[in-house]
Parts: C-alpha cells; structure tokens; sequence
C-alpha cells in the first residue's frame, strides 16, 4: 500500500489569520458582500468562512455571503477530489445567499454540475463559466453567441439565479448573457427536506429513510490494542490499513480518536488526518473526530475538508464551557455529538438520559440556533450481565431513552459505542455479537440512527442459535432476576470459539445449486465469488438477461421482503436480518 505523505504549506490558522485582515479590509473599504470564489480545496474555504465570521462578530455587521466553487475536470470534483454535493455539504454552515461554481469549464462541460447544484441548493445558484475550454495557445473561443445559446437554456431548465463569465468572458459577453436570460424566470428557491448532511470527498445524507449507520470503530487508540500500537511505534502505513479496512468493510463514517497512552496525541491526530486525506478510498467518507480533549478536536476540525462529527461534548463542565464549544463546532461546520453527561455525572438511568439530553438540545437548538439535524446525542451504552443487579436494566433504559429522545427532540439523531453493552463477555467473540444483534435490533427500532461499531464483526440476527438468542433477549430486556446467570452458562459452550466475519469463512454455502448461492451471497453481502456464480447461472441461462430476472431478483426479492418488514438494518458489508417472530420473550419497550 502506497502511503503519500499530505503536507500543507500553511496551516489553517495562518489562513485564517490572512483572510481576518481582507475580509476587515473589503468591509472597511465599503463592500456590500463577501464573495468567497473559486474554491479548488475545501479546506481552505472552511478557513475564509471562520475569518469572515470572527471578523462580523468583531465588528458588530453581517454582510450576505456568496460562495463559488471550482469543478477542475470531468472527474467531476474539485482539485481536493470532493464531488459537488460533497463540497456543497462542506461548506453550507455559512448560510450563503448563493452557492454555486466558476472557472476551469465552459458552459458545454460544467452543465450537469451546475445541474445537481440547483438540485441540491436550498438557496440561489449562480453559475460563472469560462468562454470554453482554453485552446492551444490559452485563448478562449466561445462567442457571444455560443455562450448565450448555453446561458439561455441553463436559466430556461430552471437552473440559475445568478449567472456571470469568468475566464475569457468580456463586458460584450456578459451583455449577451444578460440578454438572454432578462425575460426568464429565475430558479425557485425551495426547502429541503431536513436531514445531516455529511461529507468527505463524497456525500453522506441520514435522514429518516436511512438505514442503520455504522461507524468503524477500530482507528481508535483506546478501543483497539493494535491500532494503538501501530501509532505508538510510528507505523502510519499499517495504521492507514485499518483504517480502509473499516471502510471496505463497510463503515460509512470512521471514528478515529489519539487519546490513550500517546506522548503527543494532537500532533498524532493531526500526522494522520492529513495522510488519510491523500488515500481517496479512505477519505471519501466523512470522518468523527473523537478526543477528550478540546485541543485536539479543534485541531483535528483544522485538517478535514468535508463535513464531519466531534465527539464529544458535553455538559459535564457546565453551560458556559458547552454553548463556547457549540458555537466554535458550528463555525467549524461539523455536527457534534452530545454525551448525556452533566455537572453531576453520567446519566445511567431512563429519566437522567433523557432530562440531560433535552437541555442540551434547548441550549443549542433554541439559544445558540445549532441545526437539530446536525445533533448526535449519546445516552450512554452500558454494560450488562455483569452480575451487578444496578446493572441490569442499563440495556433498556438506552433503548428507551432513544424513543423519549425521538419522540420529543425533532430531527436530533442518536448514536452510541455498541461495544460497551457486551463488555462483560471480553473474549468470547461469539456471545459478544450476538448481544450486539440483540441490543441493536431493539434500539433501532426506537429509532438508534447509528453506532460506533467494528464495521467487520456484526452478527446476522437470525443465523444466532436459538439458545443463544433467547438468553441474550432475557439479559437485553432484563426479563428475569436469573437471565445472567443463564446467560453465562451457555457463554461457555461459545468461548474460544471464532465469531466476526466466521459465515463469510465457512464454505458450506458454496455446496448449494448456483441459484441459491446467489441468493445466500445477496442476503449476506458476501461478494467473493459473485463474478464466477454470475457466470456459472449464465451459462445455464437461455439468455444472460434471465440471470437478472431469475437467481439475482429472487435474492433481492428475500432482502426486499425482510426490509419491508423492517427486520433488518445494514451492517459492515452484511445484511444484518431480525426474525420479529424468532422470540417469545420480545415485549413492547415503548
């Protein structure tokens, strides 16, 4: 694995401090808004956005925000590699009166980008396209006439609010396009359906049709022994494997915290973030930077250039420490994850996770005017069967906290670290899932958004032995006075044994008719061998297109049926499917 090394020549601070003293400047000198253009590197637009916005509080104005960015090729993404939604998620906390792109593209080139843009735009769009592409002596050929003719049927599409000429434009030009467009109906500006919107080079949207998302849990130095010895030896190559590992597993956002045992954990933070952003199937995905520490946060904030997650914060210092936090967060533009922790601790109980959740959603929601959809809150996953009566009842005090909080708390999400439930059971891997399945099953129900997990070992609920399953259930919901002890006599028939990604090791699938191999791989995300079993049921087809219609829709057709029921959720690279009719002991938790 190639590892490039990403350095950057000035630090986000420095560029801050550049952009404080011209945006103070352009105010000073009499400018009517602040147009910040031609962003190739996301990064550094981040930083032009916090100096504009420290530089209104200082002066007491607020003056309207234009932004522009810059599509360089027909990757279809910026110099950095973001797509444009990606960018537009990066970038959207500054509340612009208008988004849009410039430069680099003629009209002919930058038309489907302009296209997703006034898709995806809650506000005006504008468009500045260069008179073509530059021809082999860097001039540009593109008449009044052609950019008109391009102009014209952008804004008739319903395109455009704005539109303007960057390079090889002239005023007879912008005259032209002016023309064109007078007797045209501007773009209507709509609402979008609420939801978090995250970003790495690509796009992330969790809104209430979303799926289950995991979050990979193995970059972090306090909840993997080997990636903390990987960056404690300085071993940044194999450090960068696990970490692609998680999202070839399937992790949708990666959690990466430096906290424990690091002699310089900001500096290790920052030495990986900026390495990971130069590996594109790494940093498509958005990043949760996860630390104790506010320094380190802030830092790890300074080297992302898509939209990621804090975690955490807290009311555990008390108010004015948390609203100063918030408030840095949202100039940052990341959502933020809040821990159920206040000045008198951790809530462990329904009522206390609930209590502390709802007043940090009024102190950010209400006083500070934080996006609801950009808060995560985390009421605490304990520990259970852990032979402390007090215990017992923590896995439904989470499970019902998370309906209290979805009921109550619009467009907030829910998060937590799944792990913590089976701590009790360390070293058995099997059992260990299984309670993961069980604990997810009910709390996504009630409506868990998401969970820090490993992205490669999540259990199939319904391939759990029924044994197993049933006493898992009775400790989840904390049946019986006796379901631990239960519990921990049949863990024994488990210990030693492989757990993970075992159905994806045991080949005794592969002995079946080609058809149902097909359909076993659909329902277990197992791609391995779908390019030789596709070719195996073709060859016994009439007609490729009967491979299509016959052995592959019948396997989507068992994952549609189990995702209409709502028994299942994703997971790493499986389907995670939830038989509701597999227990006897399931009772109403809300």
């Amino acid at each position: 694995m190639l590892t490039i090394q990403t350095f950057r020549n000035v630090t986000f601070d420095e560029l801050k401090e550049a952009y404080v003293e011209s945006t103070t400047a352009l105010i000073k000198g009499g400018s009517d808004l602040i147009l910040i253009e031609t962003i190739f590197d996301t990064l550094n637009a981040k930083a032009a956005i916090f100096a504009v916005e420290t530089v209104f509080d200082n002066l007491g104005i607020r003056l309207p925000v234009m932004i522009s960015g810059t599509i360089t090729d027909a990757s279809g993404r910026t110099l950095s590699g973001q797509t444009t939604e990606a960018f537009y998620n990066s970038l959207r906390h500054a509340k612009p009166v208008s988004f849009g792109l410039n430069c680099a593209l003629g009209p002919v080139e930058l038309r489907q980008y302009v296209e997703e843009l006034s898709r995806i735009c809650d506000v005006a769009v504008s468009a500045h396209p260069n008179a073509g592409l530059p021809n082999a002596f860097g001039e540009y050929d593109f008449t009044v006439a052609d950019m008109n003719t391009h102009v014209s049927e952008w804004a008739s599409s319903g395109f455009l609010n704005i539109i303007g000429g960057c390079c090889g434009t002239t005023p007879a030009h912008i005259k032209g396009m002016a023309d064109s467009v007078a007797k045209l109906k501007p773009r209507e500006i709509a609402p979008r359906k609420v939801a978090c919107r995250l970003s790495g080079l690509e796009a992330l949207t969790i809104d209430e049709d979303s799926l289950f998302v995991n979050v990979g849990e193995r970059t972090n130095v306090t909840g993997s022994a080997m990636f903390k010895r990987l960056i404690k030896e300085e071993n940044y190559d194999q450090a960068i494997a696990v970490a692609l590992q998680q999202v070839e597993n399937g992790a949708q956002i990666i959690d990466i915290n430096m906290d424990e045992g690091m002699p310089d954990s900001k500096s290790a933070m920052v030495r990986f973030l900026n390495l990971i952003a130069g590996e594109p199937d790494i940093a498509k995905v958005p990043i949760m930077i996860d630390s104790s520490k506010w320094e380190i946060i802030e830092a790890g904030l300074q080297c992302i250039q898509g939209k990621g997650i804090v975690n955490s914060i807290s009311l555990k210092e008390g108010e004015d420490n948390f609203r100063h936090q918030a408030e840095l967060l949202r100039r940052y533009g990341a959502a933020v994850i809040v821990m159920a922790f206040d000045e008198d601790g951790q809530a462990d109980t329904r009522k206390r996770k609930y209590e502390i959740c709802h007043r940090a959603y009024h102190i950010l929601v209400d006083e500070i005017g934080y996006p609801a959809e950009d808060i995560i809150f985390d009421p605490n996953i304990f520990a259970v069967a852990t032979g402390i009566d007090e215990h017992n009842n923590y896995a439904v005090d989470f499970i019902e906290a998370v309906a209290d909080i979805k009921q109550n708390l619009p467009y907030a999400m829910i998060s937590g670290g799944v792990s913590n439930v089976s701590f009790s059971f360390r070293g058995n891997n099997p059992v260990r899932e299984a309670i993961h399945a069980v604990f997810l099953y009910h709390a996504i129900k009630n409506g868990m958004d998401m969970g820090i997990v490993n992205a490669g070992q999540l259990a199939i609920y319904s391939d759990i032995p029924d044994k197993l399953r049933l006493a898992v259930e009775d400790v989840i919901q904390n049946n019986d006075d006796g379901a631990t002890e239960r519990l921990l006599d049949i863990a024994q028939e488990y210990q030693g044994q492989a757990g993970g990604q075992a159905s994806k090791t045991d080949l005794t699938w592969r002995e079946l008719p080609i058809n149902e191999r097909l359909a076993h791989a659909l329902v277990k995300g197992i791609n391995e061998f779908i390019i030789e079993d596709t070719e195996e049921a073709r060859l016994f087809a009439d007609r490729p297109l009967d491979v299509i219609e016959g052995p592959l829709m019948d396997g989507m057709n068992v994952v549609g049926d189990l995702f209409g029921r709502r028994n299942v959720f994703t997971a790493g690279s499986e389907i995670c499917t939830c038989n509701e009719t597999s227990s006897s002991t399931l009772k109403p938790l809300y």
